[in-house]
C-alpha cells in the first residue's frame, strides 16, 4: 500500500503558466491607482452633494456598488474565457480604467458640478447621480480580479494561495495609495494631478499584462489523483459545503468588516484629533493589515484541513479582539506610563498637527501604535479569512474566476449594507458603543453555523460565551467619550450621531467645546479668546443695517450669537454639518450659568440648519446682507472647500448689494485667495480677520463705534467683548494685496489643507 500523501509532498505547479511575480506587482500598482481615484473622486463628488455623513455615505456606497457589480459581471463571463484571453481582457480593463480616469476631472467637476448642479438638488437624486457617474470606472475595477484569477489559477488545490497572493498585493497597493494620495500626490500636484498619476499607473499595468500575454503558456490541469489523495489524508474537499453557504457567510463578513471599519475610524478620529492627513494614514494601516493577512492566509489555507471551521473561527476571533480592544481603551488605568501620555493628550483642546509637527514619539503613538492596537489583528484575520474562503470553494479551474467574482460581489454587498446600516442607522440610534454591540452580536451567527456543522464543541462554545460577555460588559458611549476627551471630575456632556461626536468638558473656569475630539471654542462666550465673537459682530456693526445673515458653522454658537447683536437683524441662518451640536448646547445651557447661550438658543431669529453650508449656498440662491464663516482650522479635513477661491466667489454671488463677508484668515494663502475673490477687502487684528464686499466698503469709524455703544448692542455682547470690538474697529484698514507670489487655494488644489509648498 502506498503511503498517504501530504500537502508538503505534493508538487506545486506554477499556476496558469504566468509570471505571478510580474502580474502580482502590476496588480499592486492597480491597487494604488484605485485608492487614488477613490480619495480624489470622493473629494470632487462631495462638492456636488456636500461633505456631510449622508452625502459621503452615498458616495462610498455608489463606489462599492459599482465594484460589486463589476465583480459579479466578471465572474459570470470568465468561465467561458480561456486563460490567455482572460489576461488580455484584464489588460484592456486596466487601460480602459486609466483612460476614463484621465477625463474624470472634466466630467465630474467641469461638467457635472459647474454646469449641472441642479442634478444634486436633493440627497436621493444625488445618490442616483453618484451611482451613475461612478458605475463605469468602478465596474471596470471590479471585473479585474475575476479575469486575473481565471488567467492565473491552474490547480484548485493551490488556488487559495494564488488568489490570496494577487488579492493581498492589490490590497497592499491600496494601502500605499491611501497613504501617498494625501501626503504626496494631492499635496504636490493637486486633485487632478493625482488622478493623472493614477491613470499612468493603470496604463503601465495594462501594458505589462499585454506583454505577459505573449509569454503565457497553456497550462495543463493537475492529475485528478492528487485531489483524491488529499481527501484520503483527511482534508475536506473544496466544494463540500454549498456555495450559497459560503456566499452568505462572506456577505455577512463584509457587513461586519465595513461596520467595524466605520466604528474604528470614529474612535480613531476622536482619539487623534484628526487633520486632513488622518483618514488616509489610518486607512493605510487598515488596508496594510488586510493585505498582509491575505498574503499570509493563502499559503496557510492550502494546508488547512477544515477551511469552513477555520473561516468561522477567524470571524469570531476578530470580533472578540475588536470588543476587547475598545474595552481596554476605556478601562486601562489612566496613570499607566505609556497610556497616561495619551490620556493627557485627550484632555487638551489642540490636536497633534500631523504634517506640521514631527515629534516622532507622539506621531508613532497616535498614528501607528494606537490604530495597530485597536484593529491591526482584526484586519489581519479578515485577510486570512479570504484565503480560507478560496480554499473552501475553489474546486475547478474553469470556474475559479466566477467564484471569486460572485463571492466578491456578495462581500461588497455586505460592505454597502454595513456602510448604510451601521453608518446611518445604528450610529444615530445607539451611538458608537451601541453599534459595536450589535456588530459583535452578529458573531453569534458564526458560532451557530460552526455548531451546526461541527457540533457542540468547547472550541466554539467558549468564544461564543466570550461574545456574550462582551455584550454585557462593554462600556457605555459616555464612558468611551469621557476617556477620549480626558474628562475627569465634573459633568461633561456628550452627544453623538452619525454626523459627529460633540463633547463639552468642564475646565478650571470654562467649558471646552469639542467636535470629534478637537477643541473648537469655549463657554461662556468670549471667556478665553474673542475671535469667534469678533467674526460675528464686526461685519454686523460695519454694515449699516444687516437684516439677513448666514453663518457657516455653529460650534459653541458664539459667532452666530454675536452676528445677531443688532436689533435690525431679523434672520440668522446657521449651517452646521454636525447635528448633535444643538442638543449638546441645549443640555449644557440647562445646567445654568450660561445666560447668553440660553438667550441665543431661544432667539426666534436663529434658524439652525443641519447641512453643508457651501452646498446649501450653491443650491439656494437667496441673498444675504452678511455671510460669515466660523473659525475653521485650515488643516482640517475638507477645510479646503471653505478656503478656496471658488467658494469665496460663490459667497460673493450670494451677497445683496452692499453685503459683506467675514472670515478668519489663518494663513497668508487664505489672505491671498480672499483678496483675489473680492474686489474690496478690509482687514483687522493683524490681517487675521477679513471683511470683503463686491462694492466699496464705506467705514465711518465714528458711526460704527456709535452702533457698538448703543445700550441694545452693549447689553447683548457684554462689556468685555464690546471693548475688544472697539479695538478691532479702530484697527480696520484696506487690505493690501500681499503674498502675490502664492498660488491661491482652489477646489482641485486645496494647498493649505495639504500643506503644499
Amino acid at each position: 500500500m502506498s503511503p498517504r500523501p501530504s500537502v508538503s509532498r505534493l508538487p506545486v505547479p506554477s499556476d496558469g503558466g504566468v509570471d505571478l511575480a510580474a502580474i502580482g506587482a502590476a496588480f499592486c500598482i492597480s491597487g494604488i491607482s484605485a485608492l487614488i481615484y477613490q480619495v480624489a473622486w470622493q473629494r470632487i463628488l462631495a462638492l456636488h452633494s456636500g461633505v456631510g455623513i449622508y452625502s459621503v455615505a452615498l458616495i462610498v456606497a455608489a463606489f462599492l456598488a459599482g465594484i460589486g457589480l463589476g465583480s459579479y459581471l466578471g465572474g459570470v463571463v470568465t468561465p467561458r474565457t480561456p486563460p490567455r484571453a482572460a489576461l488580455r481582457a484584464f489588460a484592456l480593463l486596466e487601460l480602459a480604467t486609466g483612460g476614463f480616469a484621465a477625463v474624470s476631472c472634466f466630467l465630474y467637476y467641469d461638467l457635472l458640478y459647474l454646469r449641472f448642479p441642479s442634478l444634486y438638488s436633493n440627497l436621493a437624486l444625488a445618490g442616483v447621480c453618484h451611482f451613475i457617474a461612478l458605475l463605469l470606472p468602478t465596474a471596470l475595477m471590479g471585473m479585474s480580479l475575476p479575469y486575473l484569477v481565471r488567467a492565473t489559477v491552474r490547480d484548485p488545490r493551490t488556488a487559495s494561495r494564488t488568489v490570496g497572493f494577487l488579492y493581498g498585493l492589490n490590497v497592499l497597493g491600496a494601502g500605499v495609495g491611501a497613504l501617498i494620495t494625501p501626503w504626496v500626490l494631492i499635496r504636490l500636484f493637486g486633485v487632478q494631478g493625482a488622478i493623472y498619476i493614477g491613470a499612468l499607473g493603470n496604463g503601465l499595468v495594462g501594458l505589462v499584462a499585454l506583454a505577459l500575454v505573449t509569454r503565457q503558456r497553456v497550462a495543463e490541469a493537475p492529475p485528478p489523483e492528487l485531489a483524491v489523495g488529499l481527501e484520503a489524508a483527511g482534508f475536506e474537499p473544496a466544494g463540500r459545503y454549498p456555495f450559497g453557504l459560503w456566499l452568505t457567510l462572506y456577505a455577512l463578513s463584509g457587513f461586519v468588516a465595513l461596520s467595524l471599519e466605520l466604528l474604528w475610524f470614529r474612535v480613531i478620529d476622536v482619539a487623534v484629533k484628526s487633520t486632513a492627513f488622518t483618514f488616509g494614514t489610518v486607512l493605510a494601516v487598515y488596508l496594510l493589515g488586510l493585505g498582509a493577512g491575505s498574503l499570509i492566509g493563502g499559503p496557510i489555507a492550502v494546508v488547512v484541513k477544515r477551511p469552513l471551521r477555520a473561516f468561522l473561527m477567524c470571524q469570531i476571533a476578530l470580533l472578540l479582539y475588536a470588543g476587547l480592544a475598545v474595552m481596554l481603551l476605556v478601562r486601562l488605568p489612566a496613570d499607566l506610563p505609556w497610556y497616561g501620555g495619551l490620556v493627557d493628550y485627550w484632555g487638551r483642546a489642540d490636536e497633534f498637527a500631523l504634517g506640521r509637527v514631527w515629534e516622532w514619539r507622539q506621531l508613532l503613538t497616535l498614528y501607528l501604535f494606537l490604530p495597530v492596537a485597536l484593529y491591526g489583528p482584526s484586519t489581519i484575520l479578515m485577510g486570512v479569512s479570504f484565503g480560507l474562503l478560496q480554499r473552501g470553494v475553489q474546486d475547478d479551474r474553469q470556474s475559479s474566476g466566477r467564484k471569486v467574482g460572485v463571492l466578491q460581489a456578495g462581500n461588497i454587498a455586505g460592505n454597502v449594507m454595513g456602510s448604510l446600516v451601521c453608518g446611518l442607522l445604528l450610529l444615530n440610534l445607539l451611538g458608537t458603543m451601541g453599534a459595536l454591540r450589535v456588530i459583535i452580536a452578529t458573531g453569534l451567527v458564526f458560532v451557530a453555523v460552526a455548531v451546526r456543522y461541527y457540533g457542540m464543541l468547547p472550541r466554539f462554545l467558549a468564544p461564543g460565551a466570550g461574545l456574550i460577555g462582551l455584550l454585557l460588559f462593554l462600556p457605555s458611549n459616555d464612558a468611551l467619550w469621557a476617556r477620549l476627551h480626558g474628562a475627569g471630575d465634573g459633568r461633561p456632556v456628550f452627544e453623538e450621531d452619525a454626523t459627529g461626536v460633540i463633547g463639552i468638558v468642564p475646565g478650571a473656569d470654562h467649558l471646552r467645546f469639542s467636535i470629534n475630539g478637537i477643541g473648537q471654542s469655549w463657554l461662556p462666550f468670549a471667556s478665553l479668546a474673542p475671535i469667534h465673537g469678533l467674526l460675528g459682530l464686526l461685519p454686523a456693526v460695519v454694515h449699516p443695517a444687516p437684516r439677513d445673515v448666514a453663518v457657516i458653522g455653529l460650534g459653541s454658537g458664539e459667532t452666530a450669537w454675536a452676528a445677531a447683536c443688532r436689533p435690525e437683524t431679523t434672520s440668522v441662518r446657521v449651517f452646521e454639518i454636525a447635528a448633535p451640536q444643538q442638543r449638546a448646547l441645549a443640555r449644557v445651557s440647562g445646567q445654568g450659568n450660561l445666560p447668553a447661550l440660553g438667550r441665543f438658543l431661544s432667539d426666534p431669529r436663529i434658524d439652525i440648519v443641519t447641512a453643508d453650508g457651501r452646498n446649501r449656498l450653491a443650491l439656494d440662491e437667496r441673498r444675504y446682507d452678511l455671510i460669515e464663516a466660523d473659525a475653521l482650522r485650515p488643516g482640517s479635513a475638507y477645510a479646503g472647500n471653505l478656503y478656496s477661491l471658488e467658494f469665496f466667489r460663490l459667497c460673493a454671488q450670494r451677497l445683496k448689494p452692499g453685503g459683506l463677508m467675514c472670515i478668519w484668515s489663518p494663513t497668508p494663502r487664505v489672505h491671498r485667495t480672499f483678496t483675489e475673490a473680492f474686489p474690496h477687502v478690509l482687514e483687522t487684528w493683524g490681517g487675521t480677520v477679513l471683511i470683503g464686499s463686491n462694492e466699496p466698503i464705506d467705514v465711518d469709524v465714528e458711526a460704527v463705534l456709535g452702533r457698538l455703544a448703543t445700550p441694545e448692542v452693549t447689553d447683548y455682547l457684554g462689556a468685555d467683548l464690546a471693548a475688544e470690538a472697539v479695538y478691532a474697529v479702530t484697527a480696520l484698514r484696506p487690505a493690501t494685496a500681499t503674498h502675490a507670489d502664492l498660488a491661491p487655494n482652489l477646489d482641485l488644489f486645496p494647498r493649505d489643507e495639504f500643506l503644499s509648498p
